[in-house]
């Protein structure tokens, strides 16, 4: 196929593809599918090799958020039945990451609700980073706090975080849908604050939320331009409880598509599988590493994922090795950061929470909204509400958790 031809060649030479050639990718049929992984397959293996990076998440501080995101199980007046939980002690949370890095994680991602931290919040923060770097050497630690305010990445970075993750999560051209507490600007705003600081920027997207493939290409190109070093990949989690949560809008190969469009646009950034994974790519999660080179380790914020030893059997059984602490994700152009010139030949990413559980949008009544496009319509038939576990354990509770 000559797109994919081209794609691979700009892939290898970091050249942006078109627009049309973007949504093209979306566009392919599932006979073309495995040559369309193929195809990215070639792009992930030339910057990342065989490499799976596993990042671990710890949600600091549970559900009540004042924000009314429609895709979030903690969102303003969500009846989601989820742990609910005030700020971890900075010894419970470096318990909590000491889990994930015994089970092979790099990175442990800090996560709390809210709008975004007060000075306090980034004090309190700021030790747990600190107690968690103590005790468990060479891990990166990133921070998921919402909406920074002037100063405050800067301190995150003096108390030793490695990066920041806020995502974009959608276009700016539906986001007023999704939200009406805060803007698409203001989460621009924070991911560029992070830049600034001189931390990794972490930002991605939420797929499943009606959007249509303009939308999903509108957002990865902005991720692009915006070039973090990192973008989390979302599907959409329909909890019940949430304006989104009988939306059921994925099918594994439009999961599987849905990422190599993201590859071939951001072909040396670090694509990671987020929220979402086992519910929407089931049986096809093997085939979506040959295009993302992270994943998150067991359990997510508020729903329950694959248990670690499953997620460890089935990178070795695709073929893949888990990356090593003494390893450098990055290709050396951008580890290096020479490559953050806001968009140019490098890749790039979005902001929001890290490995969020979403639902899709909702409209101005609160209801869900219908979906913007017809392609692979879905019905209530083909939802694996049994899929959707909430998480009952790890952080928060006194049972283990699961890495």
């Amino acid at each position: 196929m000559d797109l994919l031809n081209t794609l691979v060649d700009k892939g290898l030479r970091r050249e942006l593809p078109t627009r049309d050639e973007a949504l093209a990718v979306l566009a392919t049929s599932d006979d073309d599918l495995l040559d369309v992984v193929a195809a990215a397959g070639k792009v992930r293996r030339h910057w990342f090799g065989r490499r799976v990076k596993l990042n671990y998440l710890v949600n600091l501080k549970s559900g009540l958020c004042p924000e009314d995101c429609s895709y979030c199980s903690q969102r303003l007046g969500s009846t989601a039945g989820i742990l609910k939980y005030t700020w971890l002690k900075p010894d419970q949370a470096s318990d909590a990451a000491a889990a994930g890095v015994a089970g092979g994680a790099k990175r442990v991602c800090l996560v709390a609700s809210g709008r975004g931290p007060t000075d306090r919040d980034v004090d309190r923060v700021s030790e747990t980073i600190k107690t968690i770097k103590d005790n468990n050497e060479g891990v990166e630690v990133c921070a998921c706090l919402g909406l920074l305010s002037d100063g405050q990445a800067e301190r995150l970075r003096e108390a030793g975080a490695d990066a920041y993750n806020h995502n974009l999560n959608t276009s700016e051209a539906t986001y007023g849908e999704i939200t009406t507490t805060h803007t698409y600007e203001d989460r621009v705003d924070t991911v560029q604050k992070a830049h600034a600081a001189g931390l990794s920027a972490c930002s991605g997207l939420i797929a499943g939320m009606g959007e249509t493939d303009e939308d999903l290409v509108d957002v990865v190109f902005s991720l692009r331009e915006l070039d973090p070093d990192s973008i989390p990949v979302n599907f959409l989690i329909p909890f019940e409880g949430t304006p989104l949560g009988k939306e059921w809008n994925l099918t594994p190969q439009r999961c599987l598509r849905i990422l190599a469009m993201t590859r071939f646009v951001c072909p040396d950034v670090e694509v990671r599988i987020a929220g979402g994974r086992e519910v929407h790519l089931r049986t096809m999660q093997p085939l979506a590493l040959h295009l993302a080179n992270s994943i998150f380790l067991g359990d997510y914020l508020t729903s329950e994922g694959q248990a670690g030893k499953a997620d460890l059997e089935m990178i070795a059984d695709a073929g893949f090795e888990v990356e090593g602490t003494g390893q450098v994700t990055l290709p050396e152009h951008r580890a290096a950061g020479g490559c953050h010139d806001g968009g140019g030949v490098c890749g790039s990413g979005g902001g929001g929470a890290c490995g969020s559980d979403a639902a899709p949008e909702a409209s101005e009544t609160g209801t869900a909204a219908e979906p913007r496009t017809a392609a692979e319509p879905r019905t209530a038939a083909d939802a694996r509400t049994d899929l959707v576990a909430v998480r009952r354990r790890g952080a928060g509770t006194d049972l283990a958790p699961n890495a």
